[in-house]
């Protein structure tokens, strides 16, 4: 549709659903090189799209035999583990781009929810933003779909491309990651989960190797720590974030919904989708004791975001129902000495509103609803 709205000749736009079966016959290279050469007749550029590319068979092949056409430009998809990691793009380096498309964001999400913000917020908080989803009824069609799909499609996959053995370890590490969002952890401290609560031989090696495939076949994110004031990375320990939070609480059949820890999950990747680059950060605060000894207290900024010559210190708050907690809350942000925009989000409903020390509360609903909240 973009295309043709751009006054594209529907002529240059050549196109197969390899999924149907009346494509079925496409799915041989000769065969479709053969007919999509018969369709390239002139020098004009011709815009060739391949749903489901994975049912062609030899694909790498055939995309590198038309990407040496200068006047073809080519998209596809696949929903196959071959594309759930970022290694198709060796086969294919300097001469195609990747895009990341991401779940619906919650304001995708409301744009088609029938109900208010506030039992959406409820619904998306439980079942993520896969766009199916919105067109289940029951809870029981919501939880039997996402468990499917997590373990079908994800989990499956991760085995065979990986050639994984240790079926096992690879779903406890998967759990044990889902457990612990929000919260500090590496390698190393998984593993020690894993010798003491699973009676568990698996290597710090595995684990890792384990992490990079979930990594690469988009089911968890990592935040680095970025420590503010000596302006440089921390190694460890990081956060993980689960790229749907729907598949997240589907894998821990929906009996750990802690709203904390899924709302800093959901505004991380809010920051994600509007293209800021994410970290952790802390801010080392120095004071001196009663007795004259000098102490040292690292205080953590749950996100700084990035895009460009923008930065926001942002911190996420379920609630602040009294004055320690607001206390609580800005500690990390006023002890940071740039002139870089923080923010405090709650679920609270309130206004959006800025403090004597220039830092501004606002509600979680605002954030997500409103592209340019970044700016208010």
């Amino acid at each position: 549709m973009y295309l043709l709205n751009n006054l594209t000749d529907e002529q240059h736009i050549i196109e197969f659903e390899l999924d149907r079966i009346e494509n079925r016959k496409y799915r041989k290279p000769d065969i479709i090189l053969e007919h999509i050469n018969s369709l390239i007749v002139d020098n004009k550029k011709y815009y060739i799209l391949l749903d489901e590319v994975q049912m062609l068979e030899g694909f790498e092949e055939v995309l590198n035999l038309l990407l040496h056409k200068d006047n073809v430009d080519i998209y596809v998809t696949e929903s196959n583990s071959k594309f759930l990691s970022h290694d198709i793009l060796t086969e294919f380096r300097g001469r195609g781009d990747e895009v990341h498309v991401f779940l619906l964001s919650f304001n995708e999400y409301m744009s088609v929810y029938e109900g208010d913000r506030y039992q959406g917020w409820a619904d998306y908080l439980t079942y993520g933003g896969l766009p199916l989803i919105l067109s289940l009824k029951t809870e029981e069609q919501k939880i039997n779909y996402l468990t499917r799909l997590f373990e079908e499609t994800y989990v499956k996959d991760i085995m065979e491309r990986n050639k994984i053995e240790k079926i096992q370890e690879l779903n406890d590490l998967i759990n044990i990651l889902a457990s612990c969002i929000g919260s500090l952890s590496n390698p190393s401290k998984i593993l020690a989960t894993f010798r003491s609560s699973i009676k568990s031989d698996i290597s710090l090696n595995t684990i890792r190797k384990y992490i990079e495939y979930l990594k690469n076949a988009f089911i968890i994110n990592e935040a680095y720590r970025y420590d503010v004031k000596e302006r440089k990375y921390i190694g460890t320990p990081l956060k993980y974030y689960f790229e749907d939070v729907g598949l997240r609480n589907a894998r821990l059949e929906f009996r750990q919904i802690e709203e904390t820890h899924l709302m800093e999950n959901i505004i991380y990747n809010e920051l994600k989708i509007r293209g800021y680059k994410v970290d952790v950060g802390v801010v080392t605060k120095r004071t001196l004791t009663e007795e004259g000894n000098k102490d040292k207290k690292q205080l953590e900024v749950d996100f700084i975001a990035n895009l460009g010559s923008k930065r926001y210190y942002i911190q996420s708050a379920l609630s602040i129902p009294t004055e320690e907690k607001n206390i609580q809350e800005k500690a990390s942000l006023i002890n940071i000495n740039d002139s870089f925009k923080k923010i405090i989000l709650v679920k609270d409903i309130i206004k959006v509103k800025r403090d004597k020390d220039g830092i501004v509360t606002m509600n979680i609903y605002d954030f997500l609803l409103n592209n340019n909240s970044l700016e208010f």
